[in-house]
């Protein structure tokens, strides 16, 4: 398709829009410098940012002082979970101020598509991705599959968290246990709990200990609940399942970042609820499926489709019973979908 050509008061709008930001930076960038020079600005010190506020982000230091603080120009997007060196400034109307200097490196990224269809940053740093399943709504093996296939190219790793467990009865154990098993062969970590029973969250409370994490899943699946659970006194709304739907409606509306009271830190965001694959090519959804990834690089040619090629690697585990059956129909759905966008 041929690049549109822009009109020339539409060429003169974006001029507009893009020196209108340079101002408003320089503007910034000024303010910042009169700050220096009035020796309203302490030492750089190291923080963490916890939440994002349009173009101010709230910083936390080592010893959990909070700072609503500015960034310097040509910093890029910031998100909750990111490192950042930042220097701290007066205290106005009762709230501590600063301005990030650097960002430092990050070490995991979670992304996904925004409004506009560009793909930007919604958390930083994550060690462990939750993948939280109930036995309302229906657990979908593809939807799961989905998950996977985002935490395995961000190289996050995924657990598999099954929640809601005091709703398992004849009706679902089948297809629920089924459907861990399934995971947990292919090496995948299996957490079962209930929100409403606290002596099933101890072995989740130790692994969350020392590390960053997200809980991710579809609506109605009980993120909101099980977070207030483990972070007792935290302000957090929680959204019920409609009767009429059995569809959750998400309730989280700005990311933050908590800290657990035995250690280890969780970021809930909207943004990273679901993920958006149209964005992956078909290698980056093939190497999603851990079992299809290992075996692929085996097949007869190099550019094999594994659709019906002669000496396809994937296609013979699967009539050997290498591979599941199910995972690799899973696996071409998701291509199908690819296509479709």
């Amino acid at each position: 398709m041929a690049k549109r050509k822009l009109t020339k008061q539409q060429t003169w709008r974006i001029a507009r829009i893009q020196d209108e930001k340079a101002q408003r930076a320089d503007k910034k960038e000024a303010r910042i410098a009169e700050q220096l020079n009035a020796g309203d600005l302490g030492d750089e010190t190291h923080g963490l940012v916890i939440a994002h506020f349009g173009t101010q982000v709230e910083v936390e230091d080592e010893q959990r002082q909070r700072y609503r603080c500015f960034l310097r120009a040509n910093l890029g997007s910031l998100v909750t979970g990111d490192h950042v060196v930042f220097r701290p400034g007066q205290e106005q109307n009762g709230v501590q101020t600063g301005v990030v200097e650097t960002v430092l490196e990050r070490n995991s990224e979670l992304s996904r598509p925004n409004p506009y269809n560009e793909i930007k940053p919604v958390a930083a740093n994550i060690d462990v991705i939750l993948l939280v399943i109930a036995p309302e709504p229906y657990a979908h093996a593809n939807l799961i599959d989905r998950y996977l296939v985002a935490a395995e190219n961000c190289h996050i790793e995924p657990i598999i968290l099954l929640n809601k467990i005091d709703l398992v009865n004849d009706d679902n154990s089948e297809h629920l246990a089924d459907l861990l098993n399934r995971y947990s062969y292919l090496g995948y970590r299996i957490l079962q709990v209930s929100a409403h029973d606290p002596d099933s969250l101890g072995e989740l409370k130790e692994f969350l200990n020392d590390q960053v994490s997200v809980f991710v899943g579809q609506s109605g699946v009980g993120k909101s609940s099980l977070i207030a659970t483990l972070l007792p006194g935290e302000d957090l709304r929680i959204g019920a399942l409609s009767e009429h739907t059995r569809k959750g409606r998400h309730t989280t509306t700005t990311a933050r970042l908590y800290h657990f009271p035995a250690g280890g830190d969780l970021i809930d965001s909207p943004g990273i609820r679901e993920f958006g694959l149209w964005h992956m090519s078909e290698d980056d959804v093939l190497y999603g499926f851990r079992e299809l990834r290992a075996v692929a690089g085996h097949c007869r040619f190099r550019d094999c489709h594994h659709e019906q090629e002669p000496g396809c690697a994937l296609i013979e585990a699967v009539e050997e019973g290498i591979i599941s059956e199910a995972r690799f129909s899973s696996y071409k759905r998701i291509l199908e979908t690819l296509s479709e966008l």
